[in-house]
């Protein structure tokens, strides 16, 4: 079982920037792909970023391409979503999830692990 805490969302100004932690407990985290997803009111869950077990391969949705950076610490068995020039509509809840897979994914449902999320809120 593979268990997951987020932790560094908050309120920030818009153009302003937070830094998501995804601390990782249990089954070996350094061979599974790890993504963040994003759920705000009324909205459906969506894909924000991905990367491969080994960090060589990274997948950004185009809203977040090029302000958010993926990465991961396979020694410490972390994962951070660093978050630049946030936008009113990047409001959501963040969610960290892995997955049993070997190859990177974008697809929610092939996420088998789940944080609890952690409310960003960007103000204009």
């Amino acid at each position: 079982q593979v268990q997951l805490v987020e932790s560094g969302g908050g309120s920030v100004q818009a153009g302003g920037s937070l830094r998501l932690s995804c601390a990782t407990s249990g089954r070996t985290f350094s061979s599974y792909p790890m993504g963040w997803f994003r759920q705000a009111p009324g909205k459906e869950r969506e894909f924000v970023a991905a990367m491969s077990w080994n960090g060589r391969s990274t997948y950004y949705a185009g809203s977040v391409k090029g302000r958010f950076t993926i990465s991961r610490d396979n020694a410490k068995n972390t994962v951070a979503l660093q978050m630049n020039s946030l936008k009113p509509e990047d409001t959501a809840v963040y969610y960290c999830a892995a997955a049993r897979r070997i190859t990177i994914t974008t697809a929610a449902d092939s996420y088998d692990y789940w944080g609890q999320g952690t409310q960003v809120t960007v103000s204009s």
